[in-house]
């Protein structure tokens, strides 16, 4: 995966502004996901640009692509929200700061919960990237599923069981009730993979 995949994917109505808006959130996500990994073993910059990819694909503002790719900048990387803030604007920022999860000190579970509260009241920009984000992640699990089996869920800090009820959570949290075509695309496909991977949703 690589910037130039995303770069050419942007909708042909965006403005020079919006592209160099993206390319400027792609460079400060890679500078703060430097030498990171995934679970998968495939550098973390990947993600951003998988997550970017989906939204780019949606047509969806330019705004919300770049909070795709710094999405985990708060939570992973450890940027402060204000950095965020003064670099790319209010929107953004409180895009990136709503997919944040909070205190790293709290039980895996609390922070989960904390999470599906969270976006179940979210607004639909943030429920784009959160739904792309966890789109991607359940994607890269089907396919390391497909090559090691059940070891998949050693790598992570919860196994399966904690796993489904985490993603069978958020099918319901990532729900919206307006009508949003390119976003009930997103969610359905999200939907589905989630049945594929656990069986139920």
């Amino acid at each position: 995966m690589h910037i130039d995949d995303l770069m050419q994917a942007l909708p042909e109505t965006y403005l020079h502004a919006d592209r160099q808006l993206i390319l400027r959130a792609y460079q400060r996500a890679e500078q703060a996901h430097q030498n990171q990994k995934r679970a998968s073993g495939e550098p973390y910059i990947n993600h951003c640009i998988s997550v970017a990819l989906i939204l780019a694909e949606l047509r969806v503002p330019p705004e919300v692509i770049a909070a795709g790719l710094l999405h985990d900048t708060v939570e992973d990387a450890r940027i402060k929200p204000a950095h965020i803030r003064e670099e790319f604007g209010e929107e953004i920022a409180s895009i990136v700061e709503k997919c944040t999860e909070p205190d790293k000190r709290w039980t895996w579970r609390r922070r989960k919960q904390h999470t599906l509260d969270s976006l179940k009241k979210a607004g639909v920009h943030v429920k784009f990237v959160a739904c792309a984000d966890k789109l991607h992640n359940i994607r890269t699990i089907a396919t390391e599923y497909g090559k090691v089996g059940d070891r998949v869920w050693k790598r992570f800090r919860r196994g399966r069981e904690d796993q489904k009820w985490y993603y069978t959570s958020l099918v319901e949290s990532l729900r919206i009730t307006e009508v949003n075509p390119s976003y009930e695309k997103l969610y359905k496909e999200f939907k589905r993979k989630v049945r594929e991977v656990f069986g139920e949703s």
